[in-house]
């Protein structure tokens, strides 16, 4: 049996000639037309030489030689982001080429507007029966489904920070009279959105946001000080509707493929306070499809 020792050397072993094959296989299926060189003479092999992807990523070509041929060197995240710029790697082959040389992959920050793929969308509106909702980057409310307007209110008569989650949780009194379990899901609700934001880290939308909420909420502006930090976690959540009375959800939050800033939140009721039934009657009150 493998000591953990060995076992760690084999690891790093593996890890060294996968980095060391992937970097060919990228190396050769460029040209030196596609990243701007000179053709050079006759090439007996596809793709570029070991010296101009050095070039390209400002590094030695001896060292880089070294990397291709898995030998024990060390990138550091600044050449690798060099290497991955020189053999033109996109977003998942750039996290690949990180993840294969023990490293972090780097966070990529998105601006702009935030365009939920058509397939979620489908996704929504065929769960009849789940109240669910698309979060983007900044907990903002950005797609929903007609379940989820029967339990928590149409959102489309929300506009600007209103529609953000953390502003309706700490903020908008008539959602927050809806969450029967508010004192433990608002801190934990807190902790989830501040280690999100940590990756936004002096984006401006965010900073007024914190700034609305701190100056609006009087629980926000004690907690937020305390840096508590959660992952995202499922649970159940009892709400108090106006109409149906107590209800009780089963929720989870998922992430979505290609959309590293957003997230599926989907409510399942249970048979708890005959919550199932009460959503079927709450989705028929608001008429045919």
């Amino acid at each position: 049996m493998l000591s953990a020792m060995d076992t760690r050397l084999v690891l790093d072993d593996t890890r060294r000639r996968d980095l060391a094959a992937f970097l060919r296989s990228r190396r050769e299926r460029l040209t030196p037309k596609s990243v701007g060189l000179a053709p050079g003479a006759r090439r007996r092999t596809p793709g570029l030489r070991r010296e101009e992807v050095a070039l390209l990523a400002g590094v030695g070509s001896t060292w880089y030689t070294w990397l291709e041929q898995g030998r024990d060197v060390r990138p550091s995240a600044e050449v690798l982001s060099a290497l991955a710029k020189a053999l033109q790697l996109d977003p998942a082959e750039q996290r690949h080429l990180f993840l294969l040389s023990d490293r972090p992959a780097p966070e990529l920050r998105r601006s702009g507007p935030e365009i939920v793929p058509d397939s979620i969308l489908r996704m929504l509106d065929s769960m009849g029966g789940q109240p669910a909702y698309v979060l983007g980057r900044r907990w903002d409310i950005l797609a929903w489904n007609r379940a989820a307007v029967a339990v928590f209110g149409d959102y489309s008569r929300l506009g600007g920070d209103a529609r953000n989650t953390m502003h309706m949780i700490f903020v908008d009194a008539d959602h927050r009279r809806k969450i029967v379990d508010w004192d433990l899901l608002a801190p934990a609700s807190l902790a989830m959105f501040r280690a999100d934001s940590v990756r936004h880290a002096g984006d401006p939308d965010f900073e007024r946001l914190i700034a609305l909420l701190t100056a609006h909420s009087a629980e926000f502006r004690a907690w937020w000080p305390r840096h508590e930090v959660q992952r995202p976690l499922g649970g159940v959540k009892r709400i108090d509707h106006p109409k149906a009375g107590r209800m009780v959800f089963e929720y989870t939050s998922l992430a979505i493929a290609d959309q590293p800033d957003m997230k599926l939140v989907v409510y399942t009721p249970l048979e708890d306070e005959r919550s199932i039934r009460k959503l079927d009657r709450l989705l028929k009150a608001l008429g045919p499809v």
